[in-house]
């Protein structure tokens, strides 16, 4: 009989914990349901019925921000990014201009297009462009498809820029060289001036050249994937072939180059590819600085990387251009990158061959205390110390190419 009576209050105890501990889960739950966070409000609510089975996967499988709309003009079930981006509030769409299209698509039957701006939400480059696709479903119901069309609105536009530039880039060499014929054949009777049109046709003919070349050269670098037949190259020789590159230039202005840093690395690419990035830098040194001073090359290990610095003592760049100088037919200085024969695509080439290659390039500069360009790229060979090579026997610390 005691055995009995313990087992009935053990049983009976059980049975008020359990209810208390569901009363108690009742009381959390209403408090919660009161103070419902935001956050939770943003989740998608339930499908309606009334859809296909079909249409609900598809649906529920798009990246894309939706919402379905009901015959009273109701929210019946959104994405969470659909509240995120300002287009549904509680059960309603947010914005006027949505809601009269979705009205338009209901009584029309037929399929519609609305180009909208989301409130509240500016990107990076700039307010966001959305493009909301509207298609009736059955029972009523209306879907709305929402596309973010901000980076393909950015491509179209640097597209158009770039044919802009382009254009005008082409036109001025085209029409120096046209006035030219025109002065050669009116002074055809005075030698001394048909040489003189004469070298200047030249110049713009060469100017011209340039600029299709590096035209050929960008559009080739974005297609273009250098690790496809890549191979391990010596920086030393890089140095080596870009220094004897630019060294008769440098030395009609009486310019030293100079070469120093660290030796015997190496990196993984396209040789022709990291030349021309190299070559580019020391070319623009040297067109940017004041005759006889210095332009000097120096590699360094920056841990897994390696840096190939330019540095020289020239005019520099004003702060405010810095961000700048990497972009397509940019000049600091248009009117002395015409008189140096100047693309403004040397830098852009630089700098696309370096993303192609997994690195990048960086710049420092003050006006009036010169620039360093720096070329950062992944080191061949880098690794924990037991896969590193045997250490090769240090070159001398620096050497001056000649004059």
């Amino acid at each position: 009989m005691n055995a009995a009576s313990l087992g009935l209050g053990v049983l009976v105890g059980l049975v008020l914990g359990v209810l208390t501990a569901l009363a108690g889960s009742a009381v959390r739950a209403r408090r919660r349901t009161r103070a419902l966070p935001a956050a939770e409000a943003l989740l998608p609510a339930p499908l309606p019925a009334a859809l296909s089975r079909q249409t609900t996967d598809a649906l529920e499988a798009m990246r894309s921000a939706w919402l379905v709309v009901d015959g009273d003009d109701q929210v019946a079930a959104a994405s969470s990014s659909a509240a995120v981006l300002g287009l549904v509030r509680g059960h309603r769409v947010a914005l006027e201009a949505l809601l009269r299209a979705v009205r338009a698509v209901r009584r029309s039957g037929q399929q519609g297009l609305l180009p909208i701006e989301p409130r509240g939400r500016p990107g990076p480059a700039g307010p966001a462009v959305m493009e909301a696709r509207i298609a009736p479903l059955d029972g009523g119901l209306v879907a709305v498809i929402v596309d973010d069309r901000s980076e393909a609105r950015r491509v179209d536009d640097v597209r158009r820029d770039f044919v802009a530039n382009v254009s005008h880039e082409l036109k001025t060499p085209v029409g120096a060289l046209s006035l030219l014929a025109e002065a050669v054949e009116d002074a055809s009777d005075d030698p001394d001036a048909v040489r003189r049109f004469a070298g200047r046709m030249h110049h713009e003919a060469a100017r011209l050249a340039t600029l299709v070349n590096e035209l050929i050269d960008l559009s080739r670098l974005q297609s273009d994937d250098p690790l496809s037949h890549a191979e391990v190259i010596a920086v030393d020789d890089l140095v080596t072939v870009a220094v004897d590159r630019g060294r008769l230039h440098a030395e009609a202005k009486g310019i030293t180059l100079a070469v120093g840093g660290e030796h015997g690395m190496s990196v993984f690419g396209d040789r022709k590819q990291l030349l021309t990035a190299l070559s580019n830098l020391v070319d623009n040194a040297v067109n940017y600085s004041p005759a006889r001073t210095k332009v000097a090359l120096s590699v360094r290990a920056m841990g897994d990387d390696l840096g190939i610095s330019v540095t020289d003592q020239g005019i520099g760049i004003p702060e405010a251009d810095l961000d700048r100088v990497f972009e397509r037919f940019y000049r600091v200085d248009p009117a002395r990158s015409r008189a140096t024969g100047g693309t403004g695509l040397g830098l852009s080439i630089v700098k696309h061959i370096c993303s192609n290659h997994g690195g990048e390039v960086v710049v420092w500069s003050a006006e009036g205390a010169g620039s360093t360009f720096t070329l950062r790229l992944p080191r061949h060979g880098a690794g924990p110390p037991e896969a590193q090579p045997e250490p090769v026997e240090p070159a001398p610390s620096s050497r001056e190419a000649a004059r």
